[in-house]
């Protein structure tokens, strides 16, 4: 079993149910939540004043990638010896995360904003992961839709356009290779997703069933 399980996927996408459901599998799981619950303030200073206002307009591109690596690698020193830690959304999402707001924020390009992300985290002492992303259609256009279909509220300002260049940037992710596994969500339902994820990922039977 390896050390770390991350489960990625844009908002709306079943992330914390996946990560639940494989808890629930085995004894040797342990959740370790998102990153900002393993290094809380900065990110309870920032969400203070207004949170939206800070991520998309005062915080600089270095700053946020730098709290969210910061909270990735305390996070991974939360998990217990012989455990696997499950991570919502590991390294690629969170380097995903950080250039679709570069490229909203900074007005630059898909290319420019993932090569400035990754070389901020390049030197930068990161664990060693499995990951799993959660697409829910393999078309950006589509998988945007029904995303923000399931908020049941409207996105506003400039959350849109972040969306659908997290969604761009996600598939164009998959499409090099980045995650271990990619799932396809359209026309499954959660058990079916499930099954995909632990065949894919060759994981133990469930501790009742041992």
């Amino acid at each position: 079993m390896p050390e770390f399980i991350s489960v990625n996927g844009p908002d709306n996408a079943g992330k914390t149910t996946q990560l639940k459901q494989l808890a629930a599998r085995w004894d040797g799981f342990q959740m370790l939540g998102a990153v900002h619950e393993h290094d809380p303030e900065p990110w309870e200073r920032v969400a203070s004043d207004d949170y939206a206002s800070w991520w998309f307009e005062k915080s600089t591109t270095v700053e946020l990638t730098a709290m969210l690596v910061k909270g990735h690698v305390r996070r991974a020193a939360a998990r217990r010896p012989e455990h696997t830690g499950l991570l919502d959304r590991g390294l690629p999402m969170l380097t995903a995360v950080a250039a679709a707001t570069s490229v909203v924020k900074d007005g630059l390009s898909t290319d420019e904003a993932l090569r400035t992300i990754r070389e901020i985290t390049a030197p930068l002492p990161t664990p060693a992961e499995t990951s799993v992303l959660l697409l829910p259609s393999l078309d950006p256009h589509r998988s945007y839709a029904i995303t923000s279909d399931r908020e049941n509220r409207p996105w506003t300002g400039i959350y849109p356009a972040y969306q659908r260049h997290l969604h761009a940037i996600l598939r164009r992710q998959a499409e090099e290779g980045v995650y271990d596994l990619v799932v396809d969500c359209e026309h499954h339902d959660l058990a079916e997703v499930h099954r995909r994820i632990t065949t894919g990922l060759g994981l133990p039977l469930p501790s009742h069933d041992l």
